[in-house]
């Protein structure tokens, strides 16, 4: 009896626990997830209030931990937990739990956001993760970004480390409509991009001034890192739409730097609040798919003039094409609107590329004519737009040439070969009437 409650016990649990878990991963809510965020120290809960705040305000839930806690796990049972893992743990030269740098790896193989902040005290491991990711850190653990004219005025402390940083990428998408108007604060290591990674992108350089150094002791060789090859933070949208995001400066995320004031050596013009709120906060909806994420659905075909979806198409058939496109806005889906959207009617090669026309609540439509080839062929859209979620869908139709009885009856090219043939008979007529008859 007692073994029968209990196994009822566990298909109520099991029962009650399932919509949570699907709701938890369902790709209709990609801003509805859970955050791991691994610490080396738990007082940063409170250094970084402002940040972690604003996430949970935005429908977040973290999880606070330690990144030592001999319990942690990113995946139970073959279910992952967290759909971001935001790594504020540069020092951490070991994970905890069954967590290492392979878990990492595969957690963002698996379509899951990542956001590293390292700083002057980052262990290797950390300087790993970015490493695979496609950023290099600067080598020297002494080093850090030094700048004698794009410095902040306030705090300098005679080593010009404190960076004000305005060169901003160009981009609504990763960073939001409004312009970002003051300086970034940012004080820590610098990296670059590894050149054979063409995903990752710089969203914060550092001036052409700049270079990377111990700022204690006297340069005895040219620096490795210089100028805007200097990136301050950057960011990687993998093929699999896994966004990360990658900053030497864990400050930059501090209250302390969200409430300063900041002026740029140079500048006349001194700001009540540093830019870093903003520029973190428009960044994180971008990284955590607030913004920028894009599904398409209702992929639809027909001949001309008619409204069900056919099994097959004819050479030269007249047919029309449609596709619902939406953006991800936070909190529900909106129609997206562009005008680069293209599909391809594609066999071995395209032999079709149309610009798709827009309704501008969603739709993506056009027409075009079967070409005079049959086969399998596939419809194909594939939008890649920077800071988008790209988009790759396919239908295959078969495509068959005309039966016999569709034929013209007469087709005007052959009127030369009519001629000849009728021209032929006549002459024969001819020719053998003279023939018989001719004494």
């Amino acid at each position: 009896m007692a073994r029968s409650n209990f196994s009822v016990l566990t298909i109520l649990t099991v029962t009650l626990l399932l919509p949570v878990l699907s709701l938890s991963f369902s790709p209709d809510s990609p801003s509805d997830r859970r955050l791991l965020v691994l610490l080396d120290d738990l007082s940063l809960k409170s250094s970084l209030s402002i940040f972690f705040n604003s996430l949970k305000s935005r429908g977040f839930d973290l999880d606070f931990k330690l990144a030592d806690d001999p319990k942690l796990a990113l995946q139970r049972y073959g279910q992952y937990l967290y759909d971001g893992l935001i790594l504020f743990s540069p020092s951490i030269e070991r994970f905890g739990g069954t967590l290492d740098l392979a878990a990492v790896l595969d957690f963002v193989d698996s379509g899951h956001d990542l956001l590293i902040a390292a700083d002057s005290s980052a262990s290797d491991l950390i300087k790993s993760v970015a490493t695979e990711c496609g950023v290099d850190f600067d080598e020297d653990p002494s080093a850090l970004v030094i700048d004698h004219k794009s410095y902040a005025v306030a705090g300098t402390e005679g080593d010009h480390t404190l960076i004000a940083a305005d060169d901003f990428i160009e981009s609504d998408v990763l960073l939001g409509k409004n312009k970002i108007e003051a300086p970034v604060l940012f004080k820590g290591i610098a990296h670059s991009l590894n050149a054979a990674n063409t995903l990752v992108l710089k969203v914060l350089s550092a001036s052409p001034s700049a270079y990377s150094a111990n700022p204690s002791s006297k340069l005895s060789s040219p620096p490795s890192l210089t100028g805007s090859s200097i990136s301050l933070v950057s960011v990687i949208q993998a093929r699999n739409n896994a966004r990360i995001m990658i900053t030497g400066s864990l400050d930059m995320f501090s209250n302390r730097f969200f409430r300063s004031s900041v002026q740029k050596a140079g500048s006349p013009k001194k700001y009540d609040k540093s830019g870093n709120e903003q520029f973190v906060t428009e960044l994180s909806k971008w990284v955590f798919h607030e913004r920028g994420h894009l599904k398409a659905v209702n992929l639809r075909h027909n001949k001309a003039g008619e409204t069900d979806e056919p099994a097959m198409y004819r050479i030269k058939d007249d047919l029309d094409f449609s596709v619902e496109i939406y953006e991800w806005s936070g909190k529900s889906w909106e129609p997206y609107v562009a005008d680069d959207v293209q599909v391809q009617f594609y066999m071995m090669s395209p032999y079709v590329l149309k610009t798709l026309s827009n309704d501008k609540k969603g739709l993506y439509h056009t027409s075009f004519k079967v070409p005079d080839v049959y086969g399998v062929f596939q419809f194909k859209v594939e939008y890649n737009r920077l800071g988008y979620t790209s988009l790759l869908l396919s239908k295959q139709i078969p495509v068959r040439p005309f039966r016999h009885n569709e034929y013209e009856r007469f087709i005007t090219a052959a009127f030369p070969y009519y001629g000849a043939s009728f021209t032929m008979m006549a002459g024969f007529f001819i020719f053998s009437f003279v023939y018989l008859y001719h004494k």
